[in-house]
């Protein structure tokens, strides 16, 4: 059996041989289509890693509570997180906040509130801010770095605000003297009581970019804006042991709270990265779908290249059949050539792609994600695509009559 595998091998490769730039081609169109899976996969794998190593770095106790939706799955994550919709039906509210720092078991509880709007110095105006409203326990759960100045504080906590790096130089053109300057948003004027270092953070579990964030108290938000939607809660536990029983106890209390209500989610873990990391698996799910489809052409190219290679040696396959090789040995023969075809187009693709993902990386901050899953993936993908394309025109090879092909003469 190896003796006959290994002649198979021979074959194919001198017929690839003697077709160096059709097979060639051939390999392109299937390494197009895996080099754009591989690319896909990757980045979407790192972006995931990006928000599950800021909760890591966070920690393990962390806790969110979010608003929820009845809706099908798919519809929920996109409007969670591509519309501001979802946060004006949300029923969080700051009052919540004190009800879950009642249980003894939260030593944090920090609400999120995300709003945009112009924000003036007495050098520049910025247009669509980001302004994270939150409260003093959120620098207790997310440490950010301060590089002057200082965080919110029960002393300071009255119309200051603390600047992200990036925005600090936009508004002021430095962050040296920003602290003790004022800025006005909505008319109302806010002392800079604190610049942050920079992050670099471009994908958060908060759905924020602090470097180019304003931080204000929620209560001070909510009075600039008239009304404050709340994306969130972010809760911090004594004991992570804890996390089951504070998840059921937070639910219960909230439910009591809203007098029944049960439009929220509290979630722990890799829970957390829900909706974000669930909206990449279905974006990246859509891509290699379509990213499948080269794939599918570069399939059809196998096929082509197959039946025309069956055309032209049909006088081969009648000799080898009067020399006693069998239907199936013929079969065998040309479904063999059209998996190394594809093989060497799927290998061609695994290096094409994790390069294209590495230049990639040169002006992106996501990584090339590199795993045994993804390449598995690829190889049971050329392997399948091998076969599906490749055993019509082995069936054709194999089904010729050793009589009639002897006669026929390229």
């Amino acid at each position: 059996m190896s003796l006959l595998l290994k002649t198979h091998f021979k074959l194919a490769k001198t017929s690839i041989k003697e077709n160096r730039t059709r097979s060639f081609l051939t390999c392109l169109g299937i390494a197009i289509g895996v080099a754009s899976i591989i690319l896909i996969l990757s980045l979407t794998g790192s972006i995931s890693n990006l928000v599950k190593s800021e909760i890591n770095e966070i920690g393990s106790d962390l806790m969110v509570v979010r608003p929820s939706s009845t809706k099908d799955s798919v519809t929920n994550i996109v409007e969670e997180l591509t519309s501001a919709h979802s946060f004006q039906n949300s029923t969080l509210a700051i009052s919540d906040t004190d009800v879950i720092k009642k249980n003894e078991n939260v030593t944090a509880a920090a609400p999120i509130a995300i709003s945009s709007n112009t924000v003036i110095s007495e050098k520049n105006t910025i247009d669509s801010v980001t302004i994270l409203g939150t409260n003093l326990d959120f620098i207790k759960i997310e440490s950010l770095p301060i590089r002057f100045g200082a965080f919110l504080t029960e002393s300071n906590e009255d119309n200051s605000v603390v600047l992200g790096h990036t925005l600090s130089l936009a508004l002021f053109n430095t962050i040296n003297s920003t602290v003790g300057k004022t800025i006005t948003i909505m008319g109302e004027k806010y002392m800079v009581v604190g610049v942050l270092d920079k992050i670099d953070k471009t994908v958060s579990f908060n759905n924020v970019d602090y470097d180019n964030a304003l931080i204000m108290d929620i209560k001070n938000l909510n009075k600039a804006t008239g009304s404050t939607q709340i994306q969130q809660i972010n809760i911090k536990v004594s004991n992570t042991n804890s996390l089951p029983t504070v998840k059921e106890e937070i639910t219960k209390a909230l439910v009591e709270q809203k007098h029944g209500d049960t439009n929220f989610s509290v979630a722990y873990g890799d829970d957390i990265t829900h909706p974000a990391s669930s909206l990449f698996s279905i974006v990246s799910g859509m891509l290699a779908l379509v990213a499948g489809i080269s794939l599918i052409v570069g399939g059809i190219g196998v096929m082509n290249i197959m039946l025309v290679s069956v055309a032209e040696r049909t006088h081969e396959i009648g000799i080898r059949k009067a020399v006693g090789a069998s239907s199936r040995n013929v079969l065998i023969q040309f479904l063999f050539e059209s998996l190394i075809l594809s093989v060497l187009g799927g290998l061609f693709g695994l290096v094409l792609g994790y390069f294209l993902a590495f230049l990639l990386s040169t002006i992106t901050p996501f990584m090339p994600y590199i795993s045994w899953q993804i390449i598995a993936i690829t190889f049971l993908t050329t392997i399948v695509v091998g076969i599906l394309f490749g055993i019509y025109p082995a069936i054709k090879a194999a089904s010729k009559d050793s009589i009639e092909s002897l006669k026929h003469y390229r």
